[in-house]
């Protein structure tokens, strides 16, 4: 397993989703967010950031919606807790990297461990006061099944705020 799942990106994308770091699952299958009980697929959907429901081994045509998916750590592990701060050193540099090559409107980070990887600062859940190269920074709870203290109506409702927050015209 080589512990790298490809980035999908590209210019001009609306969204750019920032995973913590890619599980077993989704290594082996070679798909972001491709465990079966992460949240991650329906809540694009319910949000309406996508068209339609996509499976993980559908996760290219997220280009199509405008969204594209990274992590802040590239190391695959059983869960983000075996994560070390150096599994996180260059993720601030590499996302800085895509906003400036490919301008996506906004980047929004699956999860507090995500954020708190790439910028090492604790984060709330929703829009953040720290921007990245003018792009607002977006913090979601985490959609993993390890994450089963936040019910699924409450993450949708911060999926819906995104969602909100990039049909918002920017100026």
């Amino acid at each position: 397993m080589s512990g790298r799942l490809a980035d999908i990106l590209a210019p001009d994308l609306r969204c750019v989703f920032v995973g913590i770091n890619p599980g077993l699952k989704s290594a082996e299958a070679g798909f972001h967010f491709a465990n079966p009980r992460n949240d991650f697929w329906r809540l694009l959907a319910d949000a309406g950031l996508t068209s339609r429901l996509l499976e993980p081994s559908q996760q290219d045509e997220l280009l199509a919606n405008g969204l594209g998916l990274t992590n802040a750590a590239r190391r695959v592990t059983r869960g983000s807790g075996e994560l070390r701060r150096t599994d996180f050193a260059d993720a601030a540099r590499r996302l800085g990297a895509v906003a400036r090559e490919l301008h996506p409107g906004a980047f929004a980070f699956v999860g507090k461990q995500a954020y708190a990887g790439a910028f090492g600062e604790r984060p709330d859940h929703g829009l953040q006061a720290r921007e990245l190269e003018g792009r607002p920074l977006f913090v979601l709870p985490s959609t993993s099944p390890a994450n089963a203290a936040v019910p699924y109506p409450e993450k949708l409702r911060w999926f819906r705020e995104l969602a909100e927050l990039l049909d918002r015209p920017r100026g």
